[in-house]
């Protein structure tokens, strides 16, 4: 009895060391066992019928039986028992229940073990690949870190560590290179049955990776404090996040971008430095539409629901930046906001208001002031007030002049004058001098020559007592002060 116990107690101890190398339940390596002895004494007895073995989960012994379903008309004695027979065995007895007679075949041969061999293999491949499914159809749509094991063709094989999962080029950035070794995070895509177990599809170039990506690195986002409301990717080169903030006193944009920028960098590394762009989202669409096309400034936004499209004027020196590299600011900001994006430069919507017809000018004047992403506001220059002020002046004599001469008085039109035309016309009349203040001034101007001859012939008569003196020429100088000082010297 002890040899038994001991027998039976390693039958259990290999049980539970074969679950958990194939990471299953132990439940499940036990109903693999027992279709294996089913077949097994299948083949190798003369039992024919529905053959049903139950292991002991304590003990480790098992217990063959055969099944017969009770019926009122039996068709096949080996699958079925009459009603009547069944109820001298167990009174209460119904049509449909199952009775289980034990049997005692004799021990199965060596091709019969081969074969249950096989069927526990079978079945704990089966049960394997069924658990590998149920964990990663519910992780569908997440981020997993994986190592890439092979390739096959344009195809990359990632190593999950419980299953293998495609990378397929068509997911894969275009300028990344990729090397067997390497660890990467990727979004799992999609998660399908198939004769080959679970396939598992990965990508880098959805959006959102880097939705994910964010939740990982910005715990704002990841509690909901902040929300991601749109996400625009060409990946590998640029990409448009726009963040709004659901509590009050959050800033979407600081929290996604961390202290010196630390958080964005780590995502960018992630990334392989693919340029991310954080922009604040706005419930109006002329602001939002705006705030898309950062990093360039926008003068107006007017936006036309009719055709779904938004009309913005940016400065000139602005456009290329507004528009991008091949227009790919432009496009991510229509991806972001949803609206077709029309961008002109200033000076071109000035020639067409300058062309159009007074009343579109009116128009235009009249136009609400809402959709205004970012109004142009020129300071006015102190030269400028002078020149207005001279301007309105002359204006108010012209107008005196007209209405005495009993004429209408002209409509003036813009008119570009300069400072010094302004300043010429507003200087004073000098006052004129007389014959004594002339003289007075000459006689001073002819004092101050006299004193300084003296000093200049005695510079003169200093070089002419030095004869031997030698001075070299020097063309060497510098900016600033020693210059100055040269040129005093040589007057």
């Amino acid at each position: 009895m002890g040899g038994k116990a001991g027998v039976k107690s390693e039958f259990s101890i290999a049980i539970k060391q074969l679950a958990a190398e194939k990471n299953l339940p132990p439940e499940v390596v036990y109903q693999a066992m027992e279709a294996a002895l089913v077949s097994a004494y299948k083949k190798d007895t003369d039992l024919g019928g529905n053959v049903a073995v139950r292991i002991d989960r304590d003990s480790g012994d098992h217990h063959v039986y055969l099944e017969r379903t009770v019926v009122q008309d039996v068709a096949d004695d080996k699958i079925e028992i009459g009603l009547p027979e069944a109820r001298k065995r167990k009174a209460d007895v119904m049509p449909g229940d199952v009775l289980r007679d034990e049997v005692h075949p004799s021990q199965a041969g060596r091709i019969a073990a081969q074969t249950a061999k096989q069927v526990v293999l079978q079945r704990l491949r089966e049960a394997e690949r069924e658990m590998v499914f149920e964990e990663f159809s519910n992780r569908e749509g997440d981020i997993v870190s994986g190592v890439v094991q092979r390739a096959e063709g344009n195809h990359l094989v990632i190593d999950l560590g419980k299953t293998e999962a495609i990378f397929p080029a068509a997911e894969q950035v275009r300028n990344e290179h990729y090397r067997v070794g390497q660890r990467l995070k990727l979004y799992l895509l999609e998660v399908h049955r198939s004769i080959r177990g679970p396939q598992l599809v990965l990508s880098r170039t959805h959006k959102n990776l880097l939705r994910r990506l964010f939740e990982l690195e910005v715990p704002e986002i990841y509690r909901g404090v902040v929300e991601i409301k749109s996400i625009a990717r060409e990946a590998g080169f640029r990409s448009k996040v726009a963040v709004a903030a659901r509590q009050e006193g959050v800033d979407p944009v600081g929290s996604c971008v961390g202290l010196r920028g630390i958080r964005i960098q780590n995502i960018v590394n992630e990334l392989n430095s693919e340029r991310i762009d954080v922009i604040q989202w706005d419930t109006d669409p002329a602001r939002f539409v705006g705030n898309a096309l950062s990093p360039a400034q926008v003068l107006q936004v007017k936006i036309s629901e009719e055709d779904n499209t938004a009309s913005v004027v940016v400065p000139d020196r602005q456009l290329s930046l507004a528009i991008g590299k091949e227009g790919q600011n432009a496009r991510l900001a229509a991806k972001l906001t949803g609206w077709r994006i029309d961008i002109k430069p200033e000076s071109a919507m000035q020639e067409m208001l300058a062309a159009a017809p007074p009343a579109a000018k009116a128009r235009a004047r009249a136009a609400p002031a809402t959709t205004e992403a970012a109004p142009h506001t020129d300071t006015v220059q102190p030269w400028q007030e002078v020149i207005e002020g001279a301007e309105k002046a002359a204006a108010e004599e012209v107008a005196a002049t007209t209405a005495e001469a009993g004429a209408e008085a002209p409509v003036a039109g813009p008119r570009i004058r300069f400072a010094e035309e302004v300043a010429t016309k507003e200087a004073p009349a000098k006052k004129k001098k007389s014959k004594r203040a002339e003289k007075a001034e000459r006689e001073v101007e002819a004092e101050s020559k006299a004193k300084k001859t003296p000093k200049r012939a005695r510079r003169l008569a200093v070089a002419d007592e030095d004869e031997d003196l030698s001075v070299e020429p020097d063309y060497s100088w510098d900016s600033g002060s020693d210059s100055d000082d040269g040129g005093e010297e040589d007057a």
